[in-house]
């Protein structure tokens, strides 16, 4: 067939676009490197609907199957762990939602939020997760898989967190009801994400976000805010182009289902 090589050892034909984002695609690539460009030069990033009119996808599925498989991508395999000093702390995102006290609740998506906080003022890298529950059984090993071992972990003094020093940190604890500062003063850095993070997807994606999809928007965000000092935007695209080739491909039906039941 054409545009296929074949394995001149197994005589086995296969394609370019095998084992990246773009295997089966029935779009031309020119059309998918279009899409990565408009997505990467949007400051604040783009809607599926926004995609579709602009660039001529011939459905809404199309482009938010595009937009999903490129968020997947901006996740680089292997990145490396936050190191130096970094804070953590969770943020509720959904809806409005009445009387919740504590950290329980029962529509609103948890997001562990841990970024590095850099000598003598600013922030670095920041990663984001949906976890299950604020106990230390979901906190602990996202702690462990983002935060090299031997880091300063700066938290509240939720329980969730007790057992961080047992996994080789350094942990600092703020108990933040006894604190005469407010919680935003004590930990400024995981507050200013949070409030980034809901500001971003309430004026991008008008807050139009499912639960079992958050966490392809959160890759997106952390790939955003994470190249935030890059001058030129054609380094976003070119990382995204590299990165889309080493990632596996996901289908729609996977999509659909989202990370985590």
């Amino acid at each position: 067939m054409r545009d296929q090589l074949r394995c001149a050892k197994c005589q086995r034909q296969t394609s370019v676009t095998a084992g990246t984002i773009f295997e089966g695609t029935r779009k031309p690539l020119r059309m998918w490197f279009l899409t990565m460009w408009y997505v990467t030069n949007q400051k604040l990033g783009g809607s599926a609907l926004g995609m579709q009119r602009i660039l001529g996808l011939g459905s809404y599925q199309t482009a938010w199957t595009w937009l999903h498989k490129m968020r997947r991508a901006m996740v680089r395999p292997g990145r490396d762990q936050l190191a130096g000093r970094v804070e953590v702390d969770e943020t509720y995102v959904g809806g409005d939602e009445e009387d919740v006290r504590g950290r329980r609740t029962e529509t609103k998506a948890i997001v562990a939020v841990a970024i590095e906080v850099l000598e003598p003022r600013g922030f670095g890298r920041v990663r984001l997760r949906r976890v299950a529950n604020a106990s230390a059984g979901s906190l602990t090993p996202f702690v462990c898989e983002v935060v090299a071992p031997g880091s300063v972990v700066h938290t509240d003094g939720w329980r969730g967190y007790n057992q961080l020093a047992q996994h080789g940190y350094r942990h600092e604890r703020s108990i933040l009801a006894t604190c005469d500062d407010p919680a935003h003063v004590v930990m400024p850095a995981v507050h200013r994400i949070a409030a980034l993070l809901k500001r971003w997807l309430l004026g991008t994606h008008q807050g139009a976000v499912s639960a079992k999809h958050l966490d392809y928007y959160l890759d997106e965000f952390t790939f955003r805010f994470n190249r935030r000092t890059s001058r030129a935007r054609g380094l976003l695209f070119y990382r995204l182009v590299a990165q889309a080739v080493q990632v596996d491909p996901v289908h729609y039906k996977q999509l659909v289902g989202g990370k985590m039941a």
